[in-house]
């Protein structure tokens, strides 16, 4: 037996409009303010679909909704081999018509990409989108309303900031270590280089002041903390 063709669910477009109306204020009243930096692609490897020199050169306030309640997800803080490691992972809730109209109009991409990057200033942090679901809400009235980012504590990799806002630009100048960016120039931009081709690095490159861990500081103290004099339980008295 066929549905009532008096009741119309999914396709009146005016109630369409009224439930992303709807979520659109809720988002505003209940969400935050972020900003969103797009990720140029400048030269993608298609063999491992990967871009290692990626830039971010745009920058977009919109509103979205923190889905967390109970604080940061995902394996957070914890000590692996390579040191302390913050893997702290939140979800983002923005309205599909709000990111049409504030971002997608000025950029290629019609939806949140991989790789882009939300700047959170409640915790001024970067966090990069791991994975788009655009069916968090599924197909209220016959449409979807939001678009759900879920997001990882972004870890600096190099990449060029140039956004043209100073609270954004700085994570690339208190973590870049490339050495290059270090090096004398010329004032037509030319690296002046030394007697074997290589580029003269200024005294201001220090690798263990530019690197941003902390792990020599960590040993230090984990010394007083783990006592590794004790014998194994299981070796019989031998280590």
């Amino acid at each position: 037996m066929a549905t009532n063709f008096y009741f119309n669910n999914f396709d009146s477009s005016s109630e369409q409009f009224l439930i992303e109306d709807l979520v659109i204020e809720s988002i505003k009243i209940y969400g935050h303010d972020v900003i969103y930096l797009p990720r140029e692609i400048v030269n993608r490897d298609f063999v491992f679909n990967e871009d290692g020199i990626s830039k971010f050169e745009d920058n977009y306030m919109i509103e979205m909704y923190i889905k967390n309640v109970d604080g940061f997800e995902g394996e957070q803080d914890f000590m692996s081999k390579f040191g302390l490691e913050i893997r702290d992972q939140i979800t983002f809730s923005v309205s599909i018509r709000r990111f049409a109209d504030e971002i997608a109009v000025n950029e290629q991409s019609l939806r949140p990409n991989e790789g882009d990057l939300i700047f959170f200033p409640l915790t001024s942090s970067f966090y990069e989108i791991k994975f788009v679901e655009h069916e968090a809400i599924y197909y209220q009235l016959g449409d979807l309303q939001i678009y759900d980012l879920k997001c990882e504590l972004y870890e600096y990799s190099g990449e060029e900031f140039n956004t043209g806002s100073d609270l954004l630009d700085q994570i690339e100048d208190n973590t870049k270590i490339n050495m290059l960016d270090y090096s004398l120039e010329t004032q037509d931009g030319f690296l002046i280089a030394n007697e074997t081709d290589g580029p003269i690095i200024r005294e201001v490159y220090n690798i263990n002041t530019l690197t941003q861990s902390n792990n020599d500081i960590y040993q230090t103290d984990s010394a007083g903390i783990i006592d590794f004099s004790d014998l194994d339980p299981f070796s019989e008295g031998t280590y």
